[in-house]
């Protein structure tokens, strides 16, 4: 049942950023324009999640343990660090510069454009590197 809970919540994650648009660079960028050519919708997206994580959040407190696992994985690191903040810059430039985070670029291999099979390759590479570096 996890599993299936996993690959259902996963399918509905994916097709939320198909239909919010989040899967095309070029509105990603236009919504981080701010002045040239500014797309405010993916706020409304944004935004939309928000309300949808907060109650969440709340429920997720209220029980002694997930439905289909043996304990919550909350994160309880409060502390900035030089590696968080250089980890966030390097995500953000990338962000900025391509138009898709990790989860927009899988869900945007299924429009097998070369762009964005170069990203995910890169991406991964980065990723790897990463872990090696920062062991």
């Amino acid at each position: 049942m996890k599993t299936l809970s996993t690959l259902i919540s996963g399918l509905v994650f994916g097709i939320g950023l198909i239909l919010s648009g989040m899967i095309n660079p070029l509105k990603v960028q236009n919504f981080l324009d701010l002045f040239g050519t500014w797309d405010p919708s993916l706020a409304f997206v944004m935004g939309g999640a928000i309300i949808v994580t907060m109650p969440g959040f709340w429920l997720v407190q209220k029980r002694t343990k997930p439905f289909f696992n043996d304990k919550f994985y909350i994160p309880k690191a409060k502390d900035f660090d030089i590696r968080l903040m250089f980890g966030a810059g390097i995500f953000g430039v990338g962000w900025g510069l391509g138009g898709l985070c990790p989860g927009p670029a899988l869900t945007s291999i299924s429009i097998s454009n070369n762009g964005i099979i170069i990203f995910v390759f890169t991406m991964i590479v980065g990723m790897l590197i990463a872990k090696i570096i920062l062991k």
